[in-house]
C-alpha cells in the first residue's frame, strides 16, 4: 500500500481499470500515453494475464493489436501499471473504469440472450467495499440498458449501511462511456475516434471524463447523453454493423447462383452515399466478443418490453450469420465428393479477423466443428493465435483428437485435400503456393471465404478454387 501511495503523489489523478482484456488494456494504454499527468492502474484477478502484460519481451503481450506494444513500452512503469492489486488500486482511485467480461448467460432466465453480469456485480461490490471519498465509476464494458441502476443500487446500499463510509464521505457517480473499437484497428480507433460517447446524470462526473479525452481528441467529437441513451447506443451501433455484414453475406449465395460477382455488387451499392462502402466486405460471418452478444441482448430487451416483431427482426441477423457458416461447410463437403472421412483439411486463419489474436465467436470455430463432425482431420495455422487457444475450442464431443496445430502454412498443408482460408491475414496473399500445391493430395482445393487471394494464379498452379460470392 505504501509503495502505491508514494507513487501516486506525483500524479494529478489516479485511474483504476478493472479488467485487463481486449478493451481495458488498449484503452488504458492510450489514455496513459496521452495523459502523462494521470496514473493508470490496470488490474485483473487473472495472474497469468497480468504476468503477460508485464512481460519483458514487449512482443509477447496477451493481446495483439498493431501499435499497442509500442505504446505499452513507452508508458509501462512510468504512468501505466498492470497488477493483481485490485483492492489497493480501487482504494487509491479517483476514477474507476469497469472493463470486465459480460458473456451471454448459459443458463437461467434469459439464457442464450441476456448478458451474465456476475463480473459487473462483483466489481461493484469490490468498489463499494474499498473505494474512498468520492469516486467516479465508468462503465466501459458492453452492457444491457439499465445496468447502471444495478451498479448504483449496490453502491447506494454500501453508502447507507456502512457507518465508516458515511464518516469518510464515500460517494459515487456513474458514467457510461461505451467503447466503439474494431479489433485489429483498436489503437487507431482510440487515437482517432469517430466519436466519444459519455452518458450520465452528474454534470461534474461527465466533465471529469470529458476532460481526459480532450487531451487528444477534438471536443466536437465528444457526445454527451443520459445514461440510458449511452448504454443503448452501444448495443444499437453493433447491431447495425452486424446487420450490414449479414445483409451482404446473404447476397453471396445469390451471386453464386446467378453468376454475379459479390465484389462488383458491393462496389456498385457502396458508391451510393446513402449506403456507403463500410462493412460491405463479405466473408464467413461476423465474430468477436460483441456483435452476437449485443444483438442477442437487444433481442432479449425487446422481448422483455413486449416488442416481439422488433426482437424477431434483430434475431434474424444472428441466424443469417450462422447460416452463412453452415452454408460454407456444406459447400466444402459437397465439392470434396460428399464425404470428409479420412480427409485432411488445412484451416488457414483462426482469429475472427486479421490483425488480432481474438478468437471469440470466430467463424473458424463453427466451420471447423461442422467439418470435424463429418470425419475430417484438421491442420490449423494462424500467425498470431497460440496452439492452446485453438485447441481449447474443441473437446471430445467435437473430435478434438483430429485437430493439429502447425507452425507454418506449408506444414499445415502437407497431405491435405483442401485449404480453407477463414482469416484475411496479408501473409496468405504471398505464400509460396507452388510448393504448398506440391505437398497436397490431388485434386488440391483452395476455398477462399475472404475473397482476397488471386484465383487465377491459384488455378494456373493447378488448384481447384472456390471463392465466396463468385462462380
Amino acid at each position: 500500500m505504501g509503495n502505491l501511495k508514494r507513487m501516486t503523489n506525483k500524479f494529478k489523478q489516479n485511474i483504476c481499470c478493472i479488467g485487463a482484456g481486449y478493451v481495458g488494456g488498449p484503452t488504458m494504454s492510450v489514455i496513459a500515453l496521452n495523459c502523462p499527468h494521470l496514473r493508470v492502474d490496470v488490474v485483473d484477478i487473472d495472474e497469468e494475464r497480468i504476468k503477460e502484460w508485464n512481460n519483458n519481451d514487449i512482443s509477447q503481450l496477451p493481446i495483439f493489436e498493431p501499435g499497442l506494444a509500442n505504446i505499452v513500452g513507452k508508458c509501462r512503469g512510468i504512468n501505466l501499471f498492470f497488477s493483481n492489486k485490485v483492492e489497493e488500486c480501487i482504494r487509491e482511485a479517483d476514477i474507476i473504469f469497469i472493463s470486465v467480461n459480460t458473456p451471454t448467460k448459459k443458463s437461467g432466465i434469459g439464457a442464450g440472450f441476456a448478458s451474465d453480469l456476475k463480473w459487473i456485480e462483483s466489481s461493484a461490490r469490490q468498489i463499494a467495499k474499498f473505494a474512498k471519498a468520492h469516486t467516479v465509476i465508468v462503465e466501459k464494458s458492453t452492457l444491457p440498458v439499465k445496468t447502471a441502476e444495478t451498479i448504483k443500487t449496490i453502491l447506494d446500499s454500501s453508502e447507507q449501511n456502512d457507518e465508516v463510509n458515511i464518516k469518510n464521505n464515500k460517494t459515487f457517480s456513474i458514467v457510461s462511456n461505451p467503447e466503439f473499437l474494431a479489433e485489429g484497428t483498436a489503437v487507431n480507433d482510440l487515437q482517432n475516434p469517430d466519436r466519444v460517447l459519455i452518458g450520465g446524470d452528474d454534470d461534474n462526473a461527465i466533465k471529469l471524463i470529458t476532460n481526459i479525452y480532450k487531451n487528444w481528441i477534438d471536443p466536437t467529437k465528444i457526445i454527451t447523453t443520459n445514461l440510458w441513451s449511452a448504454e443503448l447506443s452501444k448495443l444499437v451501433s453493433n447491431a447495425f454493423l452486424a446487420q450490414r455484414i449479414s445483409s451482404i453475406n446473404s447476397i453471396t449465395a445469390l451471386c453464386e447462383s446467378t453468376g454475379a460477382n459479390i465484389n462488383e455488387v458491393a462496389e456498385a451499392i457502396g458508391t451510393d452515399s446513402r449506403i456507403g462502402r463500410k462493412f460491405l466486405k463479405s466473408g464467413p460471418g461476423f465474430g468477436g466478443s460483441c456483435f452476437k452478444k449485443d444483438i442477442l441482448n437487444l433481442v432479449y430487451l425487446c422481448n422483455f418490453y413486449g416488442l416481439y416483431e422488433v426482437a424477431n427482426y434483430w434475431e434474424q441477423v444472428v441466424k443469417v450469420n450462422l447460416w452463412q457458416q453452415k452454408r460454407i461447410s456444406t459447400l466444402i463437403i459437397r465439392q470434396l465428393f460428399g464425404t470428409l472421412a479420412n480427409k485432411k483439411l488445412a484451416i488457414f486463419g483462426f482469429s475472427f479477423k486479421a490483425n488480432t489474436n481474438d478468437t471469440r465467436e470466430s467463424p473458424s470455430i463453427n466451420i471447423s466443428k461442422n467439418l470435424l463432425q463429418e470425419g475430417a482431420k484438421l491442420n490449423f495455422y494462424d500467425p498470431k493465435v497460440k496452439e492452446g487457444q485453438i485447441l481449447n475450442e474443441f473437446d471430445e464431443t467435437t473430435n478434438r483428437e483430429n485437430c493439429v496445430v502447425s507452425e507454418t502454412p506449408l506444414k499445415a498443408a502437407e497431405g491435405c485435400d483442401a485449404i480453407i482460408v477463414l482469416t484475411e491475414w496479408e501473409e496468405f496473399k504471398v505464400l509460396d503456393w507452388e510448393n504448398i500445391y506440391k505437398v497436397m493430395r490431388k485434386p488440391a482445393w483452395v476455398f477462399d471465404s475472404r475473397i482476397f487471394i488471386d484465383k487465377e494464379v491459384l488455378k494456373k498452379i493447378g488448384f481447384q478454387v472456390w471463392t465466396l460470392g463468385t462462380v
